[in-house]
């Protein structure tokens, strides 16, 4: 049980009913999770108001309610105002697990592309140098040996939270996690004082309805976070690096191509075997040595020396960067397979046009026989999606086959028409072949020397859904499956 009053210790808030001598039993935001003695806050959502779940609350077992509005609830309800409940959820969480960020050393990410990797990247470095880091990101939450899936890239306050305390009660020292802009709009990070935040790159997303009004206010709310950390690490090649620093407080440090960046890449090498794709470079300015990735293209020296900028201040040392960055792998991100030595297959989440472009961008350089891009578009999202991507793979693959992704309640067949359209803006070539499995056994038996092959838009994701229903679906299955069958001569 905590006292409602030091839960409200660092908050501006206004007790317009009932009591502050509460005792706490927890602090919830979901009113079907309202028990005995909890402190319900009040968010409004997109979809459901949590101030009309007040009553229910209280019949439930609910002692105090946290509003914006005011509530029809019994006198003897506490009810708190405050000018905003998702950041009072923020701050309330912190206090009722012991303000656990303030021993945990965490490092925050942002930016548009990059985030995830370069999460896994500073996870691999940290525990050579015998950390033990915690994560928090898009693909899941692991905490020792335990994974959680996740649902956003940052998590709800509450969950953040109360990671942070399970972290600290199994013996963990840091924890590395992304950071998203909607995050930051919501105040899921509110009360974080990060010991470094990173800043990767920009381009315009995530700006519609429900996300951000504007590119201007997707950049602003990135920059907030070197308002809340200690130490500022930003690619300063990135031509909106000037931007991220408006509300900075922090130290800032910079990495990148460039000659004035303090941590710096030279002599870039694309790195081509038979079956394998890598990057190797010289690290400078703050640093001395060659380093060699086994993930293909420039980003991803953007991602390692950010990896390495960062690692540098828990004390890593030099060959421990060196081995933990060849070992870093993250699941569904230029995944390489191994399927044959005379061409490459890869798994990316890439699954809108800007992030394949880039993808096929960086995939291009390293000069393949053909590169062929196998992806499908989500079902019940916007169809210009589809017509982008469509365009995008028809410019710049030599090959596409068009193969169903997440078709959800519509008709797959529908979907890839609407693909079509998209690549019939170019010369593209392409086939289309509506059953992944059969789609991906298609690219891998007529896979030539040289060429780079792309399984894009599923990525991490091990799931199909179909009129409502996830099936189990894993691209790695599908393709040891395809293998044994080509193997057996099916």
């Amino acid at each position: 049980m905590k006292d409602l009053k030091q839960l409200l210790e660092r908050m501006e808030y206004q007790c317009i009913q009932g009591s502050l001598k509460r005792e706490i039993s927890n602090v919830i935001y979901d009113s079907r999770k309202a028990a005995p003695n909890t402190l319900f806050v009040c968010i409004k959502g997109t979809v459901t108001d949590g101030h009309s779940y007040a009553q229910d609350v209280v019949k439930a077992g609910a002692v105090a309610l946290v509003v914006l509005e005011p509530v029809d609830v019994p006198e003897e309800v506490t009810v708190i105002r405050v000018k905003d409940t998702r950041y009072a959820l923020a701050m309330l969480s912190a206090a009722y697990f012991d303000y656990p960020a303030e021993t945990l050393k965490v490092i925050g990410i942002t930016g548009t592309k990059g985030k995830t990797t370069t999460t896994y990247m500073i996870k691999s470095i940290l525990e050579g140098a015998g950390h033990r880091p915690g994560l928090i990101g898009t693909i899941e939450t692991v905490i020792g040996e335990e994974t959680i899936p996740s649902a956003n890239t940052t998590p709800e306050s509450y969950l953040i939270q109360k990671y942070f305390r399970k972290m600290l009660d199994k013996g963990l020292d840091c924890c590395v996690m992304e950071v998203s802009s909607q995050g930051i709009l919501m105040h899921r990070t509110a009360g974080i004082l990060f010991e470094i935040g990173i800043f990767t790159n920009i381009e315009p997303d995530h700006i519609g309805p429900n996300e951000h009004a504007s590119f201007e206010e997707y950049m602003e709310c990135k920059s907030r976070l070197f308002s809340q950390c200690r130490i500022g690490i930003l690619n300063v090649d990135d031509k909106h690096y000037r931007d991220m620093l408006l509300h900075r407080t922090c130290t800032v440090e910079t990495f990148g191509f460039l000659a004035d960046a303090d941590l710096r890449a030279d002599n870039m090498k694309f790195v081509s075997k038979p079956g394998y794709l890598g990057v190797a470079y010289h690290v400078s300015g703050l640093m001395d040595f060659d380093v060699e990735i086994d993930v293909p293209g420039r980003f991803s020296v953007y991602n390692s020396l950010a990896a390495i900028a960062v690692c540098r201040h828990f004390g890593a040392d030099v060959e421990g960067m060196k081995r933990a960055l060849k070992a870093a792998k993250t699941k569904g991100r230029i995944e390489m397979v191994q399927v044959s030595d005379e061409f490459t297959l890869m798994i990316d989440y890439a699954h809108n046009a800007m992030s394949l472009k880039s993808l096929l961008a960086s995939l291009r350089e390293y000069k393949p026989g053909r590169l062929v891009c196998l992806f499908g578009c989500g079902g019940n999202r916007a169809k210009a999606r589809r017509y982008e991507m469509g365009e995008v793979s028809g410019r710049m693959a030599d090959l596409t086959i068009i193969t169903s992704d997440n078709p959800r309640l519509e008709d797959p067949q529908a979907i890839i028409d609407d693909i079509k359209t998209g690549i019939h803006k170019t010369n593209g070539r392409y086939v289309e072949i509506i059953d992944r499995k059969e789609a991906i056994r298609y690219a891998i038996a007529n896979g030539r020397p040289k060429d780079v092959i792309v399984l894009a838009g599923k990525g991490h994701e091990d799931y199909q859904e179909i009129k409502g229903v996830k099936y189990p679906m894993d691209e790695r299955d599908l393709i040891a499956q395809v293998l044994q069958e080509l193997k057996r001569g099916e």
